[in-house]
């Protein structure tokens, strides 16, 4: 209702509203007509310089872009030595690796996890994680396949 009185009121400036914005339209779309023709070597060339640049960029990043991925690769080694596993007590305390850090370790050789651990031991899996970081700044490691390969040649675990 309020609609219709506010259009009725203002016809005639709607009216003009209306065909001044059509004017405008018409007298830019002939401009932009003509810019064109008059511009048409300039716009084809700028066309064809995109699309072969688009197309350069595209082939390089193709040819050069290959990366180098790097994989790490962890084995076992066997020790074939005839002699007995004797652990390395003077090793251990110039660490300072105490009983259950030692535990923790083992079981950390034994491939279980953080939670088959806490378990084994009857303790929090939080109090793993800090003894596994404990361990891991005293063997100066940074992941448990690391603190494992060390102890071994450490000979603190077998």
């Amino acid at each position: 209702m309020i609609i219709r009185e506010f259009i009725y009121r203002n016809k005639s400036i709607i009216a003009y509203g209306l065909s001044m914005a059509l004017l405008l339209f018409l007298l830019k779309w002939l401009e932009m007509r003509f810019i064109i023709v008059d511009h048409a070597f300039e716009l084809y060339s700028a066309a064809i310089a995109i699309i072969f640049t688009s197309l350069g960029i595209w082939l390089a990043m193709k040819l050069v872009g290959q990366k180098v991925h790097t994989v790490y690769v962890e084995k076992e080694v066997q020790f074939s030595d005839s002699r007995p596993f004797q652990v390395n007590e003077a090793e251990i305390f110039r660490l300072g690796l105490s009983k259950r850090e030692m535990e923790v370790l083992q079981l950390m050789a034994n491939g279980l996890s953080n939670n088959e651990i806490a378990e084994k031991l009857f303790i929090s899996t939080n109090t793993i994680k800090t003894h596994c970081s404990r361990l891991f700044e005293k063997l100066e490691v940074s992941r448990r396949t690391q603190a494992v390969e060390k102890a071994r040649r450490l000979m603190l675990i077998r």
